[in-house]
């Protein structure tokens, strides 16, 4: 079966930290177990950690890419926003 990617936008946005933890979880999962693609629109540079690849885009053109970044690169990358 080929993987067919899943698109969820800030999947952690209306959840306690801890609840939100877990779905990341399960998506990292699906990553790693299961060869899954999964697309998320963060607005939050910790859940964005979990991401092999991090795309920054303005104006709805690519911008920057980060691979495998740190809290404080992303935020650094966004200018000191949190």
């Amino acid at each position: 079966m080929s993987p067919c990617p899943h698109t969820p936008a800030c999947p952690t946005g209306a959840l306690d930290r801890g609840t939100g933890h877990e779905v990341l979880a399960l998506l990292r999962e699906a990553v790693d177990e299961f060869g899954q693609t999964v697309v998320m629109v963060m607005h939050d540079a910790e859940a964005a950690t979990r991401a092999d690849t991090v795309l920054f885009l303005t104006d709805g053109q690519i911008v920057d890419v980060l691979e495998r970044p740190s809290a404080d690169q992303i935020n650094m990358r966004l200018g000191g926003r949190r």
